[in-house]
């Protein structure tokens, strides 16, 4: 898989981050084998979900539909790259204010 997708929550429009196994469990099985969830990292302002895929927009795209349901989708934004690669392309919001970055 050649891509890196990064969704992103900023903790502080989130209760906890309890939702988390909820999230990669309901997304192992939307996205089946286009995509492999390579885990999270937290820090104090924001949560960032790891996902490998060959087809990054797609996967966002059907990764969204979960996101929606869980009632998360407002503290998200999501961006991709070539794995091993620093510039990120955003995918949402799809009016992306500022640059995406990792800490």
């Amino acid at each position: 898989m050649d891509y890196q997708l990064v969704i992103k929550f900023w903790r502080k429009s989130l209760d906890d981050e309890a939702f988390l196994a909820t999230l990669e469990a309901e997304l192992s099985q939307v996205l089946g084998a286009t995509a492999a969830l390579d885990g999270h990292d937290l820090s104090a302002k924001e949560i960032n979900l790891f996902i490998f895929t060959d087809d990054p927009r797609s996967v966002f795209r059907r990764a969204k539909d979960v996101l929606d349901r869980l009632g998360v989708l407002h503290s998200v934004s999501a961006a991709y790259r070539l794995v091993g690669g620093a510039q990120f392309t955003s995918v949402w919001p799809l009016r992306m204010a500022r640059k995406f970055t990792l800490p």
